[in-house]
């Protein structure tokens, strides 16, 4: 029972800390918006937020939200042992949670932020149960595969990108004013009405057929490290966290590097996308080497009390930021600059750690896990109904 909590502990202090850095990704996109974030010249940055910027594309932005998704895949898998235990159809509540974070994403995107991540956790979930009944070593040859595609779809020159640049540009600037002092009706419009590309219907579909190519992958790897047991005993696993930290960060470091200041080589998208992944899997180990270390100090449990109210956290992250930044609120779209808005997003998740702890030590889940609880296990109580034998090849509800 020790070791299980150590365990838990450990992967809820990793999902803690990645939602720091996806906080800080974020920011990006709350700050300048989904596209302009990338077209920073049109906000005049400074020399400081230049700089800010670089570092946060190339240490923050592309390692934070794979490690979620790894840690989703991981879940799932300890999702179905523990209903498996029960005696439960495992699929069945699998459709429902994946529906929920759907229907969760589709309400947060539409009403809310254009930065969503739950409506692709959901769908992406459905491609995931091909591989949850697989052998682990099929689960990571597919991973690899899925990441070698990824990667060579990636090369290519910007110019070769099929969009319209200067209707892309035309359509950040009216971002900045309608974000910046526009009101919640007009902002909702912008968000799910204006088209920024110029592409066509039949373009975006395509987008959308292969956008689960670049993200299946660290759900894939997920999915085997659950397998793989990666978590099970962190004491044991110790020198295998120090190794693969040393073994990913430093390369992933250099390619990430490479694709970002050669940004507008053929090569550097394929650099994105391997420095990126070997990051993630840096960040992952480093974390699991530190909290294996510390497994019952206060700090390791405030962060896993930010993992166990992951959701919560994520949600309001949006509500607090949007709320900072967009005409209905304080409106300072695009105004304070890189720099402030990572010494924001710093404090902001300092409130959420404090929060976050004085919440679990009063309830044992967040509102909207519990939402997701009651919706999974079609239950008022959000506990799954379990199965026990009352006689030879017989089995009933607890």
């Amino acid at each position: 029972m020790k070791e299980n909590r150590q365990r838990l502990a450990v992967v809820d202090g990793i999902r803690g800390c990645s939602l720091l850095g996806i906080l800080l990704a974020n920011m990006l996109i709350f700050q300048y918006g989904i596209w302009g974030k990338d077209e920073l010249h049109l906000y005049a940055p400074s020399a400081v937020d230049v700089g800010a910027y670089a570092l946060t594309k190339i240490f923050v932005e592309g390692s934070f939200l794979p490690i979620f998704a790894f840690l989703f895949g991981f879940g799932l898998i300890k999702m179905k042992e523990s209903l498996q235990e029960k005696g439960l159809p495992y699929r069945r509540y699998f459709v429902r949670r994946f529906l929920f974070l759907m229907l969760a994403g589709f309400l947060h995107s539409t009403y809310l932020w254009e930065g969503d991540i739950l409506f692709c956790y959901g769908a992406i979930g459905f491609f995931l149960l091909l591989f949850v009944n697989r052998k682990q070593k099929t689960v990571l040859v597919w991973g690899v595969i899925l990441l070698v595609i990824s990667a060579a779809l990636s090369y290519g020159s910007p110019a070769d990108a099929p969009y319209d640049k200067q209707k892309l540009e035309a359509y950040v600037k009216e971002t900045m004013t309608v974000y910046g002092s526009g009101t919640y009706a007009a902002i909702k419009d912008h968000r799910n009405n204006a088209d920024p590309l110029g592409l066509s219907d039949v373009e975006y579909a395509g987008m959308l057929f292969m956008a689960p190519v670049f993200v299946a992958p660290m759900f894939l790897f997920g999915i085997y490290a659950a397998k793989a047991r990666w978590f099970h005993e962190p004491d044991r696993e110790r020198p295998f966290y120090r190794n693969g930290a040393i073994l990913c960060l430093l390369p992933g470091v250099v390619l990430a590097c490479a694709g970002y200041v050669w940004r507008d080589e053929a090569w550097s998208g394929t650099a994105d996308v391997l420095g990126n992944s070997l990051l993630a899997f840096g960040y992952l180990f480093a974390l699991a080497y530190v909290f294996s270390q510390a497994a019952w100090s206060p700090w390791l449990r405030r962060f896993a009390s930010v993992g166990k109210l992951s959701m919560t956290n994520y949600l309001m992250q949006t509500v607090i930021c949007t709320t900072i930044f967009y005409g209905y609120g304080l409106g300072l779209f695009g105004n304070i600059g890189v720099l402030a808005g990572i010494l924001l997003a710093v404090a902001i998740f300092a409130v959420q750690v404090a929060g976050s702890h004085w919440y679990m030590r009063r309830f044992r889940c967040g509102p909207v896990e519990k939402l997701l609880r009651m919706w999974t296990n079609v239950s008022f109580s959000g506990r799954p109904k379990e199965k026990v034998a009352v006689g030879r090849g017989v089995t009933t509800s607890a």
